[in-house]
């Protein structure tokens, strides 16, 4: 798996982002406030943020999780570039602003007008020509993360709506609708195995959706509930499905749900899948060779999930009135140490559990700070790492340390095999 973290700890005196008690005043989403006040992002201007060390921690896990599963249903990872010839695009009439509304565009020395990518359906289709030809060469599943910009009016949702973003993207390459929808719906399920495996599972639901420009008919949004969502979805609990408000009528009969069977609720976006037919590689001249030799246009799908939108979201749900409560699947770290204590045997007791921890190839946060107990206490709260342990005078003398969970009240002490057990 690709990926920086190892399982050296990081201790906080040498962490530069510091906690903030306020959060800006200029900021409305409970989740920027929070990944700010703790340390996790900075905000550089509106919908655009830097992502620091904690931050950027929980993107990797984020990430990590995502790659897993695109590689597991046969995706090959690509880096595609940012700057886009505006020649592809016209060819699809996506070029102009009056059809996508949100292009950022730039011009070179030269005069040359150039646009910077919000997507990259056009971009994989023409280089593809250099490498399809055949039925042989089909199927093909190809996806990256990369930076998305988009000239967004309103980017006021903190990391759930950005100028700047990134974003997975997987584009499917399919001989036939058969073969394209079998992928499809295994696509929409490893999508719903990564919205379980970061918390989000029990309250993500697919989605009916109108295509936008991408499709002229029905897409797959997968939205999950909260107070915060800017959509309005129809849920089915029986099915498991839902319908957003924009498409409701025609979503029932396409369904086949009785309307009382649904309930309204507010939601956001975390990740789509499209239909896309044979509307770009037709328009770009993608095509292949069947069996017989014939001529045959490719059918495409395309697939995104926003990393930065999804870890808005983690953050928006699971917070509480002291701070972040991160799932630890995508927690920057799996233990928060706090140090309280400065003499000898605190250092001993803090040597042993780090050894104990770290063979169990957990990732340690230490605050080996000197600052106040309350402070530490109140930051350990801000940061949301799963599981808190102490180190004190108090366990010294005990012998037994000091646990507990941050999505629990409740405390507990036990001995360093004891402590070790219920962390595994």
């Amino acid at each position: 798996m690709i990926g920086y973290h190892s399982h050296v700890p990081m201790f906080q005196s040498a962490l530069f982002s510091k906690t903030q008690r306020e959060a800006p005043k200029d900021e409305q989403s409970k989740n920027a406030q929070l990944l700010i006040r703790a340390g996790y992002i900075n905000k550089e201007m509106a919908g655009v943020y830097s992502y620091l060390p904690l931050g950027l921690r929980v993107i990797e896990k984020i990430r990590n999780i995502i790659r897993k599963e695109m590689n597991a249903i046969g995706g090959q990872e690509v880096l595609l570039t940012t700057l886009q010839d505006p020649d592809i695009w016209k060819k699809t009439d996506r070029w102009d602003d009056m059809v996508v509304d949100n292009w950022f565009k730039t011009t070179l020395k030269n005069g040359t007008e150039l646009g910077i990518a919000n997507t990259h359906e056009e971009a994989l289709v023409e280089l593809l020509q250099k490498h399809v030809s055949s039925y042989k060469d089909l199927p093909l599943y190809i996806y990256q993360f990369q930076t998305k910009f988009r000239n967004e009016l309103r980017a006021k949702s903190g990391l759930m709506r950005c100028r700047e973003f990134l974003m997975k993207d997987l584009y499917s390459f399919s001989k036939n609708d058969e073969d394209f929808t079998m992928f499809y719906e295994r696509c929409a399920e490893a999508y719903m195995n990564i919205f379980q495996q970061v918390g989000l599972g029990e309250i993500t639901y697919r989605t009916l959706a109108a295509g936008g420009s991408f499709t002229k008919g029905f897409t797959d949004e997968f939205q999950t509930i909260t107070d915060a969502g800017e959509d309005t979805i129809y849920v089915s609990e029986e099915r498991k499905r839902a319908i957003n408000k924009e498409v409701y009528e025609e979503g029932i009969k396409e369904l086949g749900v009785e309307e009382q069977e649904l309930k309204e609720y507010k939601a956001v976006e975390v990740g789509n899948i499209f239909p896309l037919g044979t509307k770009y590689t037709e328009a770009l001249g993608l095509t292949y060779k069947d069996e017989s030799g014939e001529e045959k246009p490719i059918i495409m799908g395309s697939y995104g999930i926003g990393l930065g939108r999804l870890m808005g979201v983690i953050a928006e749900v699971f917070a509480d009135d002291k701070g972040l409560v991160w799932p630890r699947a995508v927690a920057p770290f799996d233990v928060h140490i706090l140090k309280l204590s400065d003499s000898s045997g605190a250092n001993e007791q803090l040597q042993e559990l780090q050894s104990a921890l770290e063979a169990q190839g957990l990732e340690l946060l230490i605050d080996n700070r000197n600052i106040s107990v309350g402070q530490k206490l109140t930051e350990s709260d801000l940061i949301g790492i799963p599981l808190r342990i102490i180190v004190s005078d108090k366990t010294i003398e005990s012998g037994k340390y000091e646990m507990k969970y941050r999505n629990s009240d409740l405390v507990e002490y036990g001995t360093l095999d004891e402590i070790v057990a219920k962390v595994e």
